[in-house]
């Protein structure tokens, strides 16, 4: 009978009206992508939502077509996956408050493709964004997403058929006195079996949320093999260069004995370490934590 009863659910489509605990979620998202954001920016960031509608994925995303960057997320607690899209405005303001503009100089309006220095400013965003995800949907489910690619052709942000039902968020973002647009689609089968829980609207987390389960999921996440890599000095090469390499041949680099080692892991920078020795062996001690997104933003400022 639940079959039956999803499968009905899913050609009818979920009435928003009755899912009132959606709006309570989609308010959440706005404040904390607002707070998880500000730490990044020297200008206020004021986030808000504006829409909620249903319809089929397809017609969601025809009007962002070359004109947004998308996110796909994948939630292994879903199953599913779901998308966040920034338009052009919001990627464009996105970078200028990062970069310190004080919104004197007039938006950028040229219908070209976005930059490399735009497209990881929007995937450091997203990855913010997804966070702010987890915890506002915290209220009625637990999961952890992890943002696997970004899209700029609306045409590959595939999450399943362009017919399936499901449900958009659109939200406001305004800084320096402009301002875009974020959007988030949920399919409706990520909705389908929380929708008892959205229902009726939850006035704490607590209630929400089961013990045993946050446990075990602490529990496994803490099992989770991570490769370590430390790196003493990095050198920039061209391709010439480095097709002029012979065997044997010295490569002399600028460190000393006293030059900090970089500690990352899975590609991100964790921590700066000093080099010594102990029994025969090399070892790091930990100095201090890496600001990734000062990291990033002093990388930026020097090209």
């Amino acid at each position: 009978m639940t079959d039956v009863r999803d499968r009905l659910l899913d050609a009818s489509g979920l009435s928003l009206d009755r899912l009132p605990m959606l709006n309570v979620i989609f308010d959440r998202l706005a404040t904390a992508c607002a707070d998880n954001l500000k730490h990044l920016a020297v200008s206020p960031i004021f986030y808000s939502m504006m829409s909620v509608e249903s319809g089929m994925f397809g017609e969601m995303l025809e009007p962002y077509e070359a004109n947004a960057v998308a996110g796909i997320f994948y939630s292994p607690q879903w199953d599913s996956h779901i998308l966040v899209g920034l338009d052009r405005d919001f990627v464009f303001t996105m970078v200028e408050v990062l970069l310190g503009a004080d919104g004197s100089e007039p938006p950028v309006e040229d219908a070209r493709n976005f930059s490399s220095i735009e497209l990881r400013i929007a995937q450091i965003t997203l990855e913010q964004i997804g966070k702010a995800i987890e915890s506002a949907f915290s209220l009625v489910s637990v999961t952890t997403l992890k943002l696997e690619r970004t899209e700029t052709r609306m045409d590959f942000a595939i999450i399943g058929r362009r017919s399936n039902k499901a449900v958009a968020a659109k939200f406001l973002l305004q800084a320096i006195n402009r301002g875009g647009e974020m959007f988030l689609i949920l399919p409706q089968a990520v909705l389908n079996p929380m929708r008892q829980s959205l229902s009726k609207v939850l006035t704490g987390e607590s209630t929400s949320r089961d013990p045993r389960w946050e446990k075990q999921i602490s529990t496994e996440l803490k099992k989770t093999e991570v490769t370590l890599r430390a790196v003493l000095e990095e050198r920039t090469l061209t391709l010439g260069e480095i097709a002029d390499l012979k065997v044997g041949q010295v490569l002399a680099l600028d460190a000393t004995p006293k030059t900090r080692v970089k500690l990352e892991g899975k590609d991100e920078a964790l921590f700066w370490c000093q080099v010594g020795q102990a029994n025969g062996s090399y070892v790091l001690r930990i100095d201090e934590e890496i600001d990734q997104e000062k990291e990033f933003m002093d990388g930026v400022l020097a090209r």
